[in-house]
C-alpha cells in the first residue's frame, strides 16, 4: 500500500520469453504488478514490462526486482522514477516519450496503479494530451480483501487510508458511517488498533466488519467478526504488515430507544454533545437532529 497496494515478495525465477522482441502499442501502459506472490502477475503484464520502449515506476527498485524474477531483462531501456516528490520533472519527459510514439509501461510499487499511488496525474496528463492510455489489470488489494472478507460485494467503496489525527479520522468516519456500501479502507499497523476502536464507537460495535494483513503473502491473516470483537482482539497487540480494513454497510433496520441511549450515553463520556449526536445518528441511520434532542434530555 506504501501509497500505493503491499510489494510483491519474491519467489521461483521464472523466464519469460513470449513477448521478447514483440512490439507493444505506442501509448500509456497501466501495469498491475503482484501484492504478495510474485506469481500473481498476468502474462500480458510481462508482456509489457518485457517489450515496452520506456518503463516507469513508483519504485524502481520493487519493478527492477520483479522483473529479474521472471527473466525480463531491463536492455538498455530507460527506467524512470515516477512518485508524489518528483513528478515535476519526470511527468514532462515521460509524456515527451508519448509525444513520440514510444510505448511507456508504469507500474506502481504494488497491486493496481492509481490505487492510493500517484500515477493518477499521469494518467490525467496523458489523457489530456489526447494520447493512448491502456492498462493491464491484476491484483489489487482491495477487491482481494474484499473476496475473502465475507461481506457484501455487490457494492462498495475504497476510501483510502484515513487520516491520521484523531480528531480528523473521527470526522472522516462518521461521514462514511451512513454509506449504504460495504467500506474498504488501507491502514498502517501502527494505528490499527486506535481506528478499530473508533470505527466501533462510531459506527457501532455489533456491525460486521474484517481485518485483513499480509494478503497473499506468507503470514496472512484475515480476521472476521463485529467491530467490538476486532477492537478487543487487536487491543494492545503488536501488528506488522500491509492491512485492509473492511466494514460492512449501515444498518437499515431501526434501532430501539434503549439502544441509541445506551450509545448516546458511551459517545459522550469522550464528546461533545453534537459529535455524540452526530457519531450516534451515523452508526444506526436516524436523523441526527431526533439524536441531538435524546442527547439534549440526557444532559439535562
Amino acid at each position: 500500500m506504501s501509497g500505493s497496494e503491499p510489494a510483491a515478495t519474491g519467489g521461483p525465477v521464472t523466464e519469460h520469453r513470449a513477448a521478447q522482441g514483440r512490439a507493444i502499442a505506442p501509448g500509456l501502459h497501466f501495469v498491475s504488478t503482484p501484492i504478495g506472490a510474485a506469481r500473481d502477475i498476468t502474462l500480458r503484464a510481462l508482456d509489457i514490462l518485457a517489450g515496452a520502449d520506456v518503463l516507469a515506476a513508483e519504485d524502481t527498485r520493487t519493478l527492477r526486482h520483479l522483473m529479474e524474477i521472471h527473466g525480463l531483462p531491463l536492455a538498455g531501456r530507460p527506467l524512470v522514477a515516477y512518485h508524489e516528490h518528483n513528478s515535476a520533472a519526470a511527468l514532462p519527459k515521460l509524456l515527451r516519450a508519448l509525444e513520440e510514439g514510444k510505448s511507456v509501461a508504469y507500474a506502481s510499487e504494488a497491486g493496481t496503479p492509481l490505487i492510493s499511488d500517484p500515477g493518477f496525474d499521469l494518467g490525467r496528463a496523458a489523457i489530456a494530451a489526447g494520447l493512448p492510455v491502456l492498462a493491464a489489470p491484476g491484483a489489487s488489494a482491495v477487491l482481494c480483501a474484499l473476496t475473502v472478507s465475507g461481506l457484501p460485494s455487490d457494492r462498495f467503496l475504497f476510501a483510502g487510508f484515513a487520516p491520521s489525527a484523531k480528531a480528523a479520522r473521527e470526522s472522516f468516519l462518521r461521514d462514511l458511517a451512513p454509506i449504504q456500501a460495504t467500506l474498504v479502507m488501507y491502514e498502517s499497523p501502527k494505528r490499527i488498533n486506535g481506528m478499530l476502536d473508533d470505527l466501533a464507537q462510531i459506527m457501532g460495535r455489533n456491525r460486521q466488519a474484517a481485518v485483513c494483513r499480509e494478503l497473499t503473502k506468507r503470514f496472512e491473516e484475515v480476521s472476521r467478526g463485529t467491530l467490538g470483537e476486532l477492537a478487543d482482539a487487536f487491543a494492545g497487540r503488536d501488528v506488522k504488515g500491509e492491512i485492509v480494513v473492511l466494514v460492512d454497510r449501515a444498518t437499515e433496520a431501526p434501532a430501539d430507544a434503549e439502544t441509541v441511549e445506551a450509545a448516546l450515553v458511551k459517545a459522550l463520556a469522550s464528546m461533545t454533545m453534537k459529535d455524540a449526536a452526530a457519531a450516534v445518528a451515523a452508526a444506526y441511520g436516524l436523523p441526527r437532529r431526533d439524536v441531538y434532542q435524546r442527547a439534549l434530555a440526557l444532559g439535562k
